[in-house]
């Protein structure tokens, strides 16, 4: 009998709160996910790389030094999780690993996306193949490189006579819009998490406002949320991504700095979870069908009980559930879909969607590092 091969997908999203890990085995399209783990992102690592992503000045070695640390980092967390399922390396067909990006910029005259976390390193610390650097092959086909998760989502929730959106609410939110018709689309919104994780980390020194207490503490501000509502980045069409080289406490804090008056803290947080609400339900109203639609929310801003009420305070006609009430954890699920993309990689079976990231023809997406 042909053993099953086994995935370990990993993935540390904007957020930075940790490293997600998820194995899972794939059999004729249907996602087996065997177990989960989260292993945590050291502190002083987080703000390093913060530091970095938000653009601050930087040099090459500290770029270098970073590679390094983050892929020693995904080494040692993929050996926990080895260690916690008593599996060997030689029981995994690969690792599909994203690296922590620190820097999106798929428009303009030249084109780029970095993601950190040497692959090589990766697989010499685990001796297993690691399967990474998959989104630089869309962007040379023209593609903005994200999102990458829409196609994976295809697979785990087949369309109806509805229309289905999986929104995955990490710093930043993302959709997958699953039409009627069969058709898929995707992109980012806006800001997911990450404008509040700023904010609460300012001003409470905690890294997230957990189940949206601080927000619940004000009043939207409406002169705020107009101006984060004329944002740029808002107002262009799909195919679209960004990221935090956009939204982040400088862009923030300019927008605060136009308004008359200085506003109480709590109210700029409730004001950054209604902008992050708004902006969301904006685009998912868009695909509204005559039939009862589903919005289906994954990832950390899942946890926020005063998010996902005021999502469906705007969007009445839609059922809003988390993607555990299918059967796939919310948690894990960008995990899970880099797995699934290594396994596309291994195959050699295409992973991107053309008509999602605007790339000119599908392919198979990733690099293959061998362990020896």
């Amino acid at each position: 009998m042909d053993k099953k091969e086994l995935y370990i997908g990993i993935m540390s999203g904007t957020s930075l709160d940790g490293v997600d890990l998820a194995l899972a085995h794939f059999d004729q399209g249907v996602t087996h996910c065997l177990d989960t783990f989260e292993y945590p992102l050291p502190e002083a690592l987080k703000q390093q790389t913060l530091q970095v992503c938000q653009g601050q000045p930087t040099t090459l070695k500290v770029l270098g030094e970073l590679d390094h640390q983050f892929a020693l980092l995904y080494a040692e967390a993929s050996n926990a999780f080895l260690k916690h399922l008593k599996l060997q390396a030689s029981d995994i067909t690969a690792i599909g690993c994203h690296g922590q990006t620190v820097y999106h910029q798929p428009t303009g005259v030249h084109p780029f996306t970095t993601q950190i976390g040497d692959a090589n390193l990766i697989a010499i610390k685990t001796g297993i193949t690691i399967v990474a650097d998959f989104r630089r092959k869309d962007m040379a086909l023209g593609g903005q490189g994200a999102p990458l998760v829409p196609a994976y989502h295809q697979t785990l929730f087949p369309t109806s006579n509805s229309c289905k959106i999986v929104l995955n609410i990490g710093g930043i939110a993302n959709i997958s819009v699953l039409q009627p018709t069969g058709e898929v689309l995707g992109y980012d919104t806006g800001p997911g998490n990450m404008l509040m994780d700023a904010w609460v980390k300012k001003h409470l020194h905690l890294p997230f406002d957990r189940e949206g207490e601080f927000a619940l503490s004000g009043q939207v501000n409406s002169s705020l949320i107009e101006c984060l509502m004329q944002d740029a980045y808002l107002q262009q069409s799909p195919p679209k991504s960004t990221g935090r080289e956009h939204y982040n406490l400088a862009w923030l804090e300019h927008i605060l700095g136009q308004l008359n008056d200085v506003l109480p803290a709590e109210d700029v947080q409730a004001s950054l979870l209604e902008f992050t609400a708004r902006s969301i339900a904006d685009q998912c109203q868009l695909y509204q069908s005559q039939h009862q639609d589903q919005l289906l929310v994954c990832g950390g801003g899942a946890n926020n009980p005063a998010l996902i009420e005021r999502l469906q305070a705007l969007l009445p006609q839609w059922q809003v559930n988390t993607t555990d009430s299918q059967g796939i954890s919310g948690d894990y699920m960008e995990a899970l879909a880099f797995a699934w993309l290594a396994y596309r990689r291994i195959h050699n079976l295409p992973s991107n969607l053309p008509k999602v990231t605007g790339a000119s023809k599908a392919t198979s997406l990733g690099i293959i590092y061998h362990a020896e």
